[in-house]
């Protein structure tokens, strides 16, 4: 049975997710995560997108990424494909290094838009690595905390629903339960 298409047009945000093989770990150091977030930034010279939140779990990733004029499986197969190779070649592997091919969730809402970083932000804390946030190292949440640019992530879409960009971070903590549709 043939697969469904994915919806895409220009301008589509999505939350993508990739996991390891057998849920085995795609990161088995920090010159794993550095390197990975460095072919974010290769790939988006290739193709380019905009990137508003991600995270680098020990085996699987988050990306809240908005396309340009690229469909999303062209961004993930050239991150993936050399993601795996330098992953196999550098700890002497072969095979696969992520199970299938990744997840892609339409984001169809402001509210959902907001979510979703929400939830990627918040995904090390909720798997007990981190008590804040912050504290975590490989999510672009230390990006928004910050205040500090990044070539990475682009944080004025989220900030732009805010009154003030500390609010953020209370949403993001569950000190503001929802926010206005404006």
């Amino acid at each position: 049975m043939a697969r469904k298409p994915r919806v895409w047009f220009p301008g589509a945000m999505y939350h993508i997710t990739n996991r390891g093989n057998r849920r085995s770990s795609i990161f088995l150091d920090d010159k794993d995560k550095m390197k990975y977030l460095e072919l974010l930034e290769e790939t988006r010279s290739a193709h380019p997108y905009i990137l508003h939140a991600y995270c680098l779990m020990t085996n699987h990733t988050h990306l809240q990424l908005e396309t340009i004029e690229t469909h999303p499986k062209e961004i993930m197969k050239m991150l993936n494909f050399r993601y795996a190779i330098y992953f196999n070649k550098r700890h002497e592997l072969d095979g696969h290094v992520f199970q299938g091919r990744y997840g892609s969730e339409l984001i169809d809402s402001r509210k959902y838009f907001l979510d979703v970083s929400r939830y990627i932000h918040l995904n090390p804390v909720e798997a007990g690595l981190v008590k804040n946030p912050g504290d975590y190292p490989w999510s672009s949440y230390t990006v928004y905390e910050s205040g500090q640019p990044n070539t990475l992530v682009t944080t004025e879409k989220i900030f732009s629903c805010f009154d003030d960009p500390k609010l953020y971070r209370e949403y993001v903590r569950g000190k503001i339960p929802e926010v206005s549709q404006r």
